[in-house]
């Protein structure tokens, strides 16, 4: 692969995990899976305040991790690729094996 070609999209992977990096960002994608949304349903969804929530929809809709459409007066938001939640479960599998792994080494030492 072209050099430089490599370093953009490196770079835009490392865009993608930032977008990631915030529990409360994630817990957004997996309400957005269930469906579309409004600012106000997933800010009740996920019991966060409303700004906040429409900070973090900021980021990820940056990353094209989510999809803003405008309903009359009010933003709908869905997911802008149905694998991001995917990917997350196939994190929180190697997370969970690592967790048990950790677990068996603390009951052999124990």
């Amino acid at each position: 692969m072209n050099r430089i070609l490599e370093q953009e999209v490196n770079t835009l992977h490392a865009e993608v995990c930032a977008g990631l990096a915030d529990p409360k960002r994630i817990m957004i994608l997996y309400v957005l899976s269930e469906g579309t949304k409004n600012v106000t349903e997933l800010a009740s969804a996920i019991d966060l305040p409303q700004p906040m929530v429409s900070r973090h929809l900021k980021v990820l809709r940056e990353r094209g991790m989510v999809i803003a459409t405008r309903q009359g007066p009010a933003v709908e938001y869905r997911l802008g690729d149905k694998r991001l939640t995917e990917a997350l479960d196939l994190l929180r599998a190697v997370l969970r094996d690592h967790l048990a792994r950790r677990s068996e080494l603390v009951e052999q030492l124990a």
